[in-house]
C-alpha cells in the first residue's frame, strides 16, 4: 500500500521528533574529537541572528554545502556568482566540522556562515524566517522534506547545483515515493553533472522542463600551486606551470637517494579499508622494504588520524606524521620511515603532488568512491577500486582518456601501483590534465542557473 504525501510527511517528522535527542547527542559525542560540533546549536534548531541586508544591491544568497567536498566544490560557483553580482550577500551553512573549516575560504566581508537547521519543521521555518534570502542553493544532493517544504512557503526558489543521484540513492528515494517526488518537484532548477544523473534526478520527482545538464564544478577547482610546490618538494620531484595546475612533465631535482622509492598514495582513505590495504602492503613491499615503495596514507577523516596511525604500527609499519615535520619538509629520518600518515587538512594537492600514484579511497569498500577529478588536476595517476557509484561517469572518463586504471581489489590495486612502468605513469599525468582541462565552464553555466532567479526577483517575479 502507498503511503500519500501527507501521510509520508507526517511520518517523517514523527521519526525527527522521536530521534532529536539522539540527533543531538551524537553531535556533542562528536564534539569530543572535533569541538566545532558542539558550536552553534542554536543555529541547528533555526535561530539565527542576521542583521538587515546593508551590502551592494541587498541580494541575499544561501549556499548550503554540507562538507568537505562540496563546499570546496562550491567554491568556483560563488566566484561566479559575485563576478555576476557582486554585490550580492552569502549565507553559508554546512553539516560537518570540516565543511564548517572549509567554508572560511568561500567568504567576504558581510556574508554569514554557520550550521544548516535539522530538518525539523519548527527549526527549518525558523531559519527562514531569520534569513529571509532570495535564492536558495543546495549543492549535489542536500535535499530535505521540510527544508524545501519551508522554502517554498517562504517563496524562495532553491536551486540544486552540481546536481547528482547514483541508481543506488535513487532506489532508496524511490521507497517512499510519497515523500521524495514532492521534495524534489519543490525544486525550482538542478543543475545536473550527467545525463544519467538528469534521468535519475527526473525519474525521483524534479520536471524535467527544470533539469539542465550544466557539468561537475569539480573540474573548475585548481589546486593550489603553493600546494604543488610543498608536495613535489617532499619528493623531489619539480612542480610548476603557469597553469597553476602541475606540470605534464616532472623532473627530479636531485632529491635525496630515498626520493628514489616509488610512493604510492592512499587517498582519502575510509574506515573499511586499512586491514585489507596494510595486509597487502606487508605482503607485497613487506615491512622495512625502503628500497622498493613509501606508502603515504591519507585518511579521509580527522577523526581517524590517530586511529590510522595505530594501525599502521600495529602491521609492524614504521610511521612519519606529516604534522611531525618542519618547515623544509620531511627529514632523513622521515625518509627512513615504512610510511608517512598525511595527518593535516587542506594539504591533498601536496599529497598528490608527492605522490607517484594514488590508490583511490572509499572505492575498495561498498562506498562509492572519493573525488578523482582532483587526482587528475595535480597530475597523480589514480588506481580505482570497483566501487565507484558516486563518481560514475568521472570514472569512466578517465579510464577512457587513460588517466586512472581499475583493479578488482586493494591488493591488484598495489600490485598495479608498484609494477606500472614510470612511462606509463609519465602518460597519465598528461592524460589527466588535459582530461580536465576538457571539462571546463561548469560554474559559468550552474552560476546562470542562480543569476536567471535574481533577475526575476529584480524584475519583480519571483520564481
Amino acid at each position: 500500500m502507498m503511503v500519500g504525501p501527507h501521510a509520508s510527511l507526517a511520518l517523517y517528522n514523527a521519526a525527527w521528533t522521536a530521534s532529536l535527542p539522539a540527533v543531538l547527542a551524537r553531535l556533542w559525542w562528536r564534539g569530543r574529537r572535533e569541538p566545532a560540533y558542539r558550536q552553534g546549536w542554536a543555529q541547528r534548531m533555526g535561530h539565527w541572528s542576521v542583521p538587515p541586508v546593508s551590502v551592494g544591491d541587498g541580494r541575499r544568497v544561501w549556499l548550503h554545502a554540507v562538507s568537505l567536498g562540496e563546499t570546496r566544490a562550491a567554491l568556483p560557483l560563488v566566484q561566479a556568482l559575485r563576478a555576476q553580482w557582486p554585490g550580492l550577500q552569502l549565507v553559508l551553512t554546512t553539516g560537518t566540522a570540516t565543511g564548517f573549516a572549509a567554508g572560511l575560504d568561500l567568504l567576504m566581508p558581510g556574508d554569514l556562515h554557520g550550521w544548516v537547521p535539522l530538518d525539523t519543521p519548527a527549526a527549518t521555518r525558523r531559519f527562514f524566517a531569520a534569513t529571509r534570502p532570495d535564492v536558495g542553493v543546495l549543492m549535489e544532493t542536500e535535499t530535505w522534506p521540510n527544508l524545501l517544504l519551508q522554502a517554498e512557503a517562504a517563496g524562495v526558489p532553491m536551486v540544486l547545483a552540481n546536481a547528482r543521484l547514483s541508481e543506488r540513492s535513487l532506489a532508496k528515494g524511490l521507497r517512499w515515493p510519497g515523500l521524495t517526488r514532492p521534495m524534489m518537484g519543490r525544486l525550482s532548477a538542478v543543475c545536473a553533472q550527467t545525463e544519467r544523473d538528469a534521468h535519475h534526478l527526473e525519474q525521483a520527482g524534479v520536471p524535467a522542463a527544470r533539469i539542465q545538464i550544466s557539468g561537475n564544478l569539480k573540474y573548475e577547482l585548481h589546486p593550489s600551486q603553493a600546494l604543488l610546490d610543498r608536495g613535489g618538494h617532499w619528493s623531489g620531484r619539480a612542480q610548476g606551470g603557469a597553469s597553476g595546475l602541475a606540470p605534464a612533465t616532472s623532473e627530479l631535482t636531485t632529491p635525496p637517494p630515498q626520493a628514489r622509492r616509488r610512493i604510492v598514495m592512499a587517498a582519502s582513505w575510509r574506515e573499511g579499508e586499512d586491514a585489507p590495504l596494510l595486509q597487502a602492503w606487508c605482503e607485497q613491499v613487506g615491512r622495512r622494504g625502503h628500497a622498493r615503495a613509501l606508502l603515504l596514507l591519507v585518511p579521509r577523516h580527522p577523526q581517524r588520524f590517530d586511529e590510522v596511525h595505530a594501525a599502521l604500527a600495529a602491521a609492524g609499519l614504521t610511521v612519519s606524521r606529516r604534522s611531525t615535520w618542519g618547515p623544509d619538509g620531511p627529514t632523513e629520518a622521515d625518509w627512513q620511515a615504512d610510511a608517512w600518515l598525511g595527518d593535516t587538512v587542506g594539504e591533498m594537492p601536496a599529497y598528490y603532488a608527492a605522490a607517484d600514484v594514488a590508490l583511490l579511497g572509499g572505492s575498495f569498500a561498498s562506498l562509492g568512491g572519493q573525488n578523482l577529478i582532483e587526482a587528475a588536476a595535480c597530475a597523480c595517476p589514480i588506481v580505482m577500486g570497483p566501487h565507484t557509484f558516486n563518481f560514475n561517469e568521472p570514472s569512466a572518463q578517465a579510464l577512457e582518456e587513460g588517466a586512472a586504471w581499475r583493479a578488482a581489489d586493494v591488493a591488484q590495486a598495489l600490485s598495479l601501483a608498484l609494477n606500472i612502468e614510470d612511462r606509463a605513469l609519465q602518460q597519465a599525468r598528461s592524460a589527466g590534465l588535459a582530461w580536465v582541462a576538457a571539462h571546463a565552464g561548469a560554474a559559468q553555466r550552474q552560476a546562470q542557473a542562480v543569476a536567471e532567479r535574481l533577475q526575476s526577483l529584480s524584475s519583480g517575479a519571483k520564481a
